[in-house]
């Protein structure tokens, strides 16, 4: 049965938290390891309706952000055989549908890379609503999907000697965020506290 809202996470504009959040991929390497890398500067807004299938996520990832733990991957794939920054900067995601059944659901959108287009599903899921100590409230969600960079125009590679290539086209993509909730409209704050004080 479809999930008409989720709990505690109230409807409005919920802001990205970065220090909370990590974008990242994994990718095969020569067919024997995995190599994981996460991206350091990305932006996203939530913008939560209710019912939750009228909501939508927007999110914009710097790709020269790329974090692979080296130096000399990390300037490779930052090149024109991979993600060509300086033409393409910029990753995005824009959501078409959102579909919630009990604390797990589907986001579905619109992924660009490179000036391509496809459309990916995120397999997600809602881990709660908290207030921290400081009395900020917070949402956390985890999302999994897996592209094709060919699909992508990222086709380079090279080819094994035993055979097989050193990159994987599949890409694990996994996503562990967080949003803060909407904060309260100060006009809207100053007109209730001013109504109270002339009630009292």
């Amino acid at each position: 049965m479809a999930t008409t809202q989720l709990n505690g996470l109230t409807p409005g504009s919920w802001t990205f938290d970065p220090a909370h959040s990590e974008v990242a991929f994994t990718v095969r390497h020569a067919g024997i390891s995995r190599v994981r890398g996460t991206f350091r500067e990305v932006d996203a807004q939530l913008q939560v309706a209710e019912p939750i299938e009228n909501s939508t996520l927007t999110a914009t990832v710097q790709m020269a952000s790329i974090d692979t733990k080296n130096a000399d991957r990390d300037a490779h794939v930052r090149g024109a055989d991979f993600f060509d920054v300086e033409t393409y900067p910029t990753m995005t995601f824009r959501s078409t549908a959102v579909a919630f059944d009990g604390e797990e659901g589907t986001i579905t959108g619109e992924l660009t890379i490179k000036d391509v287009t496809r459309t990916v599903e995120l397999a997600t899921e809602f881990n709660g609503v908290a207030v921290d100590p400081f009395g900020v409230t917070r949402a956390g969600f985890t999302a999994e999907t897996t592209i094709s960079r060919k699909d992508f125009g990222i086709t380079w590679n090279a080819a094994l000697e035993a055979g097989g290539v050193l990159v994987s086209d599949k890409v694990d993509i996994t996503l562990d965020v967080a949003f803060t909730a909407p904060q309260d409209d100060p006009e809207t704050t100053i007109e209730g506290q001013d109504a109270a004080t002339d009630e009292a």
